[in-house]
């Protein structure tokens, strides 16, 4: 064995000990890896970069940002309907989860399937009184099986394919894993949704920070525009158009306020619904029975007259804290829109119901406030008023379902590569920028969509791999 030999597996050794101990995150571990074997000789300085320009990093980008659009345009939300009726068994939403980011990992890569269901997985662990980690783990196991089907399923299969490019034979084509990996999958799955999920550890200790910050109901008003579908027909109606779980606690018509209305109540347009429900079953409401939320399309035209996207429209929580501005005004006496360029859509407050009009409720420390506005000025307007943002949630209240746009860009890409009409990098980056240009994720949250990480990892081990190849290092270890 050549001395180059010997360095390079060396820094491989030095790299998978820094792996295991997560003394630092993989990213930088990768990094310090093609850092040492550039400096040794053994990588060559011009070439120590290129690893980022391979297709398989490329893609990798790509479908991150697909799934994000897909996110964008609503697809979570009918599948999390979809789990809805699975019930609160933990072994058929195990099945159904698990089931589902396999079949999507094939084709949406599986870091991307994982991150399309995480949110739905959470919000079905919350509605079952079940514990997270039940259905998350068995969920980061099935994006991994689904991975395994196609070429574009996981990084390992896209580094396979364009290493037997590069040996002068044939590319793997987008289906060539599948004869192995669907039945894997399937086996996997089963296992999984049977057993697997049984060993998982139930964790009891300290209140997570998701416990910490358990939101309850927002109190929010939907107004009935002239186009709404229930116009005319009785309150109870409600419940069955959208299967939401909302309590309505009053309707405001014009002058007049009915407390606690009859579920025989009949719906007028210009009605204002004040309900009491969380930001799932408010977008899911909204979405079903065409309602507006109040104040929200008066924004999004002001932003618009401005020149600004409906993309650049975004909707946050933020809790109040102690020594906040807000503390015993309301969104009325503080003009929120006017000073801040925000829209108050609805207020949570732990143990207690809210039957005021939204703009006339008086904060109090520990309210959680659902905030509608730019980026920017939302950014702002959380800072100048005191108040803590809580984790994004992939809430998109008020923004138009492209369901049908999305999937048609996402599926004219997937036959193109298959056919071997496009390479995967041509045909998938070709895909994401025609989702920015249509409008279904913008510029910004496409490169937030991007795990820079995984890509950092992918371009800086790239080389390294190479380098056992041309140093001779892969022979010697293969004997």
């Amino acid at each position: 064995m050549t001395i180059e030999q010997t360095i390079l597996l060396l820094v491989l050794l030095a790299a998978l000990i820094l792996f295991v101990t997560e003394r630092w995150r993989y990213d930088i571990v990768a990094l310090l890896a093609l850092l040492a074997a550039t400096l040794a000789g053994i990588v060559p300085a011009d070439r120590a970069f290129a690893g980022f320009g391979h297709p398989a990093v490329v893609t990798v980008a790509a479908v991150l940002v697909l799934s994000r659009g897909l996110q964008s345009s609503g697809v979570v939300d009918v599948m999390a309907k979809g789990m809805l009726r699975v019930g609160n068994r933990p072994t058929l939403q195990v099945l159904a989860l698990t089931g589902l980011v396999a079949a999507l990992s094939g084709f949406v890569n599986n870091v991307g399937a994982l991150a399309l269901l995480l949110l739905v997985a959470i919000w079905m662990a919350r509605k079952s009184g079940n514990p997270p980690s039940l259905l998350l783990m068995p969920l980061a196991f099935g994006s991994l099986l689904g991975g395994m089907t196609t070429l574009i399923g996981t990084p390992p299969n896209i580094i396979i394919s364009t290493f037997r490019a590069q040996t002068a034979l044939k590319p793997f084509g987008m289906f060539d894993f599948a004869p192995v990996g669907v039945g894997v999958a399937l086996a996997g799955v089963l296992f999984i949704s049977l057993i697997g999920w049984r060993l998982v550890p139930q964790r009891k200790g300290l209140a997570s920070r998701e416990d910490l910050f358990r939101i309850q109901d927002y109190t929010t008003e939907l107004r009935l525009p002239e186009d709404s579908k229930i116009i005319g027909k009785p309150l109870g109606e409600l419940d069955s158009a959208s299967e939401a779980d909302v309590s309505i606690v009053g309707v405001v018509r014009g002058e007049s306020r009915i407390l606690a209305p009859s579920p025989f109540e009949i719906l007028r347009s210009g009605d204002v619904l004040i309900v009491e429900a969380d930001s799932e079953a408010i977008k899911t409401l909204v979405d079903a029975a065409g309602l507006e939320l109040v104040g929200s399309k008066e924004l999004e035209k002001e932003l618009d007259e401005k020149a600004l996207g409906s993309n650049e429209v975004d909707v946050v929580e933020a809790i109040v804290r102690s020594d906040s501005p807000l503390e015993g005004n309301t969104a009325w006496t503080l003009n929120l829109r006017w000073r801040y360029g925000v829209n108050l859509l609805g207020v949570a407050r732990h143990g207690e119901r809210l039957k005021e009009r939204v703009k006339s409720i008086q904060f109090k420390a520990g309210d959680v406030l659902l905030l509608q506005g730019a980026t920017e000025a939302l950014q702002k307007a959380i800072s100048v008023l005191g108040c803590l943002p809580l984790a994004e949630r992939g809430l998109r209240l008020g923004q138009p379902r492209r369901i049908v746009l999305g999937i048609a860009i996402f599926a004219a890409a997937v036959p193109a590569v298959a056919i071997g009409l496009l390479p995967a990098p041509i045909a998938f980056v070709a895909a994401a920028v025609l989702m920015i240009l249509v409008g279904l994720i913008s510029l910004r949250d496409a490169y937030q969509a991007i795990d820079w990480p995984i890509l950092v990892l992918l371009g800086a081990l790239i080389p390294v791999a190479q380098a056992l190849e041309s140093t001779g290092a892969s022979p010697s270890l293969s004997r």
